[in-house]
């Protein structure tokens, strides 16, 4: 039996709202959108994809899933995605963490990892 891993479910508050915020920082594009779900992706037919459901509540705990991003330049992107609307958060990282901690505008934390070029390091 084979498998394909699909898309990543996000419960979210705002949908449209949030995948436009994750299609900022990814630079995806919407490519499905309907009252109970947004899907976003790379391409139409790009998998896997970020589909937002709706919830009524807004989120209280930490995630028990995230989403690490890899970026050229770790402060700079950082930057860029505060301006996006992320914002810092502290997880329990510790002052000597080599990825920053942030989160989308609805809580969901994600980590900004050191440069691609590093982690061989």
């Amino acid at each position: 039996m084979a498998v394909r891993w699909y898309q990543v479910v996000v419960d979210a508050h705002d949908l449209p709202s949030l995948a436009r915020f994750w299609c900022q920082v990814l630079d995806w594009r919407v490519v499905f959108e309907a009252e109970e779900e947004v899907i976003i992706a790379a391409a139409p037919d790009a998998l896997p994809g970020i589909c937002f459901v709706p919830v009524g509540e807004r989120k209280t705990v930490k995630n028990r899933l995230h989403i690490d991003l890899t970026p050229d330049d770790q402060a700079a992107e950082v930057e860029r995605l505060l301006a996006l609307g992320a914002s810092r958060v502290d997880v329990g990282q510790g002052g000597d963490a080599t990825w920053v901690n942030l989160a989308d505008p609805e809580g969901n934390e994600f980590c900004v990892l050191r440069p691609k070029k590093t982690l061989l390091d």
